[in-house]
């Protein structure tokens, strides 16, 4: 594709070289992934600004380039563009440069604070068993028909736009009708998801979290409203979260509201009944009532069964059959997935890494232990430190005993993350012990399990590695539990 063909339209500014080049080998942000006849996007970023690797992307083969400033040493030769914003342009250029592949499938993104990997493979289920052939892309890992999207990515929820597009022409042309998409804050603020062409945005909820990002819980809500602000043609709402006001201002003809609260909401759960085999409610819908079981005990598990059931119908599918496919639900990797210890104690593995997620789940756990709880986690490291004292409090009220261990600590110090963590847990009474090796740490409270006792490992749930300053390190929670087990005599 030329690039002029793939500017029509947007105001930019030519710099250098001549715009009827051909485009032949995709769209990057980053210099070392350019091919020849690439175009490469020069993007200011938190730590390295793109404008000062254009030489080396042009020594690579870049046969163009978008620039937002024009302050920087152009190499002579190739085509310089100039732009307002690169993060728009690059995903408006990457949908044309892969044909618009969001326009040839059904797109449902979700997006909130916590319960997206859930929602997600919850619709991914649904779908599925309902004779649609869906891809996914997000935390739990991008795939298609349960085979993983040979698409590669270094964003851990949502892909760069131009990976994303890929992605969704790898799906159009593989033969698949639908897609779910996790959508991050971060995607949405630098404009990942757009030209997409998404049929159903999902709200799940909003608490405080990555104000390392944001800075301030209204730049990180605004984020979020991105995605109602034109990127898709309906909603699905959680109207028990005060944002959903906000959504509802923004949709108002075209939005589904949920509630697992009481409210009055298009969906609306009520006899909720929480126990160790999962979630039993009912659900009203347009005068009518379905018994619904989730094998997924707590009434976050609810909420997102909502919030998925509300998609799928708007995907044109019957409650009565989403019910029936949610209660043979598989086990959510990495989310309240449980295991069996010898000891007789059980083991929840969950993603729990914010405030609201971590007291969720230990609330939940809280009312179905017969015995004890104990709470393996810790903090990760270059993301909002802010919470960390709060979650060792939540951790510390509703545990008997808290192991506190490294998470992720990436560029930082993890004996000063477990300080802030530690400062909060200390102001319960709870008993605690501090052992910086994840392992160590889960052998630890392993071997203080008990039969009726509840062990919750949380913070990282199926994310297959910790990450060290300059490292990674192959670590997935429910393996090492496993392991650590087996070694102790024990079976699944």
């Amino acid at each position: 594709m030329q690039l002029c063909t793939a500017l029509a339209g947007l105001e930019h500014a030519l710099l250098a070289g001549d715009p009827r080049v051909d485009i032949t080998a995709g769209i990057t942000f980053d210099p070392r992934a350019v091919h020849p006849g690439a175009l490469f996007v020069a993007r200011d970023g938190r730590r390295l600004d793109g404008h000062r690797f254009l030489a080396l992307a042009y020594r690579r083969g870049a046969v163009a380039a978008l620039v937002e400033r024009t302050d920087v040493e152009l190499p002579a030769g190739p085509c310089v563009v100039r732009v307002a914003d690169v993060r728009t342009a690059a995903a408006r250029l990457a949908s044309r440069y892969y044909g618009e592949p969001g326009r040839e499938l059904w797109g449902i993104a979700v997006t909130g604070t916590n319960g997206k990997t859930s929602v997600a493979f919850m619709l991914e289920a649904v779908l599925g068993a309902l004779g649609r052939r869906v891809g996914v892309i997000g935390t739990g890992g991008s795939r298609f028909e349960g085979r993983p999207l040979l698409v590669s990515t270094n964003m851990i929820t949502t892909p760069q736009a131009p990976e994303l597009q890929a992605m969704l022409r790898y799906l159009a042309d593989g033969g698949a009708e639908c897609f779910v998409l996790e959508a991050s804050s971060m995607a949405l603020l630098h404009r990942r998801v757009e030209h997409t062409f998404l049929d159903i945005g999902v709200f799940t909820n909003l608490t405080p979290d990555h104000l390392d990002d944001h800075l301030t819980l209204e730049n990180y809500r605004q984020a979020k409203l991105r995605l109602f602000n034109g990127r898709c043609r309906q909603a699905v709402v959680n109207l028990d979260d005060p944002v959903s006001t906000d959504i509802l201002a923004l949709m108002p003809d075209t939005s589904v509201t949920c509630s697992a609260s009481g409210r009055p909401a298009d969906l609306r759960a009520t006899d909720i009944g929480i126990s160790a085999a999962g979630s039993d409610f009912t659900v009203h819908h347009e005068g009518t009532a379905h018994a619904f079981h989730l094998p997924v005990p707590g009434r976050f598990a609810v909420e997102n069964a909502l919030a998925a059931t509300a998609a799928a119908v708007l995907s044109g599918h019957g409650i009565e059959e989403i019910a029936a496919v949610l209660a043979e639900l598989p086990q959510i990797p990495g989310r309240f997935d449980t295991y069996r210890a010898r000891s007789g104690a059980t083991v929840v593995v969950d993603y729990a890494h914010s405030v609201d997620a971590l007291e969720k789940v230990l609330t939940t756990i809280r009312g179905l232990a017969t015995g004890r709880v104990i709470t393996v986690f810790g903090c990760s490291g270059d993301r909002d430190p802010g919470k960390r004292a709060p979650m060792g409090e939540i951790a510390g009220r509703l545990s008997d005993l808290v192991v506190l261990t490294s998470t992720s600590p990436r560029g930082e110090d993890p004996e000063l993350i477990l300080d802030r963590v530690e400062a909060g847990l200390a102001t319960t009474p709870t008993p605690y012990a501090r052992i910086g090796d994840r392992r160590e740490a889960i052998a630890e409270a392993l071997s203080r399990a008990r039969g009726g006792d509840v062990v919750l490992v949380a913070g990282r749930g199926s994310d297959p590695c910790q990450r060290f300053a300059g490292r990674s390190v192959p670590f997935l929670d429910k393996a090492v539990v496993q392991e650590l087990d087996r070694a102790a005599g024990g079976r699944a």
